[in-house]
């Protein structure tokens, strides 16, 4: 096991992680505003959930062949279902009274989006969030079967030539990476959700 493969598995991570929020965020905003596309795109997130990571990947790396950006194009489509579903639910989830509240001081629909609606449901979007990232950082693993190196392409190498401890090492890495992420976003959701008790 080398660092760069623990760097390289690190970058896919964050990348895709990164791409996942954003795009979750936008497509989970989306169908809380036009109920019209709300059942196709969360038809299609969860669609995307349920295909094997290999196969998805392999789709994926006949357009764009054996890269990174396959894993990370790969990686992002997977892990959207829980940042998309916790952004919707955690918009219609906030109560009539603080939207109407919103409403009766003159903000626009974006306004209150940004400034009520948003902040509000951040605790159920972190859940979301958390979800996606621990997901990705197991299904990055598969990335060295496009060639994208990672910590998948040390455990391939270690059961090839059987060396248990190589095999261990990485495993550890891997959930040390889990719980980082996990604690480290668990802490702002518990954080959000003390702050917005404070305030309601």
């Amino acid at each position: 096991m080398t660092i760069k493969h623990i760097l390289q598995h690190l970058y896919l991570v964050v990348m895709s992680g990164m791409f996942t929020i954003i795009f979750g965020l936008v497509l989970g905003i989306s169908i809380y505003f036009y109920k019209s596309i709300r059942s196709a795109v969360l038809w299609i997130v969860d669609i995307l959930q349920t295909i094997p990571v290999l196969a998805l990947l392999g789709f994926i790396m006949i357009f764009f062949g054996a890269s990174t950006t396959t894993v990370i194009i790969g990686l992002t489509l997977y892990a959207l279902l829980p940042v998309v579903r916790n952004t919707y639910v955690g918009l219609i989830g906030i109560e009539p009274g603080i939207k109407e509240a919103a409403k009766g001081i003159g903000m626009n629909k974006w306004q209150q989006l940004k400034k009520v609606e948003i902040p509000n449901a951040l605790p159920i979007i972190i859940t979301g969030i958390r979800i996606s990232i621990v997901t990705t950082i197991g299904n990055a693993v598969f990335a060295y079967i496009v060639g994208a190196g990672g910590l998948g392409q040390t455990i391939r190498h270690a059961m090839h030539i059987q060396n248990l401890n190589t095999i261990l090492y990485a495993t550890l890495v891997l959930v040390v990476m889990a719980v980082f992420f996990d604690s480290s976003l668990g802490y702002a959701e518990k954080k959000l959700k003390k702050e917005k008790r404070r305030f309601s």
